[in-house]
């Protein structure tokens, strides 16, 4: 594990975006039955989510990056860098991030590029985000962060409807010298990586005629190969094997101990899950800050959003030390320890499918 303190970043604000469609936990009955989803949302913890439909995760990432930087007032020719961290992209090339530049009309002296990561990509991203910044060559930068898994799950596989969500976020970050620092911890295995998986698709397994059709697999439910597939006992294991040494290592070197932190923002996988974590962590449950209950798992958005809808009262007025952490496919994981100043925190934004076309162009 990776353990690094970067210096001279700050945080200037957060905002975040989702389809104004809301799907219920309730209409999954249809499928599942009415007693199977009832026991399915009191275990994952999710009662609504938003789903894309034709929307792209660059699509609400764009709508969220324009009100940011309203609400900033900052000057589109002063953003140096931009990263774009999703793993529903909107072609296989080029970068989704040039798209969004050009989109944003960002100068050509701005560097954009993308991150295929999941559940621990705001992390990543924030960490990948710092290193470009605490020299001083980039001043200011935009890390926009989105995914649309409900584009890529089964509605009859019942390890994953009832969970994803989608979502897209940008964060403003900027060179501030006098800025505390921040305190990262990062890992991967990538022996798990089949444990969280859409097999086919892309070119080690190409798309075919059969690699699209549904059929009931090995543990009852329902999806292709072109369908994300979860061994939701796998992540449960690795979760409990790996974040609770994650967050000991990141409070160390931040030197903070549990009483420190003010929030605790996890990546929003399940209740379930996320209560165990809690309990072995000896985490006052009051501090752990969800939304799995409106907008479910939404990837690598899940920490921002939360940030955004659960915090934004608190954060938009005053200082408040953050301990955010992010794992999953991979296996990834990472964890970040934070003093966040006060910051604009925009209200939530809704998107209709009909504010954009399939091409993504207004």
């Amino acid at each position: 594990m990776v353990s690094h303190q970067v210096s001279g970043v700050g945080l200037r604000g957060i905002a975040s975006a989702v389809p104004q469609t809301i799907q219920t936990a309730e209409s999954l009955a249809d499928i599942f039955g009415e007693e199977a989803t009832k026991k399915l949302i009191k275990r994952v913890g999710v009662r609504e989510r938003r789903v894309a439909g034709v929307l792209c995760s660059s699509d609400l990432c764009e709508v969220a990056a324009e009100r940011l930087l309203q609400e900033l007032a900052w000057d589109k020719a002063s953003i140096d860098a931009l990263l774009f961290v999703t793993q529903t992209p909107d072609y296989v090339l080029p970068a989704t991030a040039c798209s969004l530049h050009e989109r944003l009309s960002l100068s050509s002296h701005c560097i954009a590029l993308d991150i295929n990561l999941g559940c621990s990509g705001y992390i990543y991203g924030l960490w990948m985000a710092s290193q470009f910044l605490m020299g001083g060559a980039v001043k200011r930068l935009l890390l926009l962060v989105g995914d649309t898994p409900s584009r890529f799950v089964s509605p009859e596989d019942r390890s994953t409807a009832p969970l994803f969500g989608d979502a897209g976020t940008a964060t403003a970050l900027e060179f501030v010298p006098e800025a505390l620092s921040l305190s990262f911890s990062l890992g991967t295995d990538g022996t798990g990586g089949e444990h969280l998986m859409i097999p086919a698709g892309s070119f080690r397994q190409p798309h075919t005629e059969s690699t699209e059709v549904r059929k009931e697999q090995s543990d009852g439910s329902i999806r292709s190969d072109e369908d994300l597939s979860m061994n939701g006992a796998e992540v449960f294991a690795f979760a409990l094997r790996e974040i609770p040494d994650l967050v000991k290592t990141t409070l160390a070197l931040a030197e903070w101990d549990i009483e420190h932190v003010d929030a605790f923002v996890p990546h929003q996988a399940n209740a379930f899950l996320l209560r165990h974590l809690a309990k072995r962590m000896k985490l006052p449950l009051e501090k752990m800050h969800l939304n799995l209950e409106q907008f479910g798992n939404t990837s690598c958005a899940s920490i921002p959003l939360a940030i955004t809808t659960e915090l934004a009262g608190s954060l938009s007025r005053s200082s408040m030390n953050l301990l955010l952490v992010g794992f999953g496919v991979g296996w990834s994981w990472g964890a970040v320890a934070l003093t966040a100043a006060p910051m604009v925190l925009p209200a939530l934004i809704e998107v209709e499918s009909s504010h954009f076309s399939l091409k993504g162009v207004r």
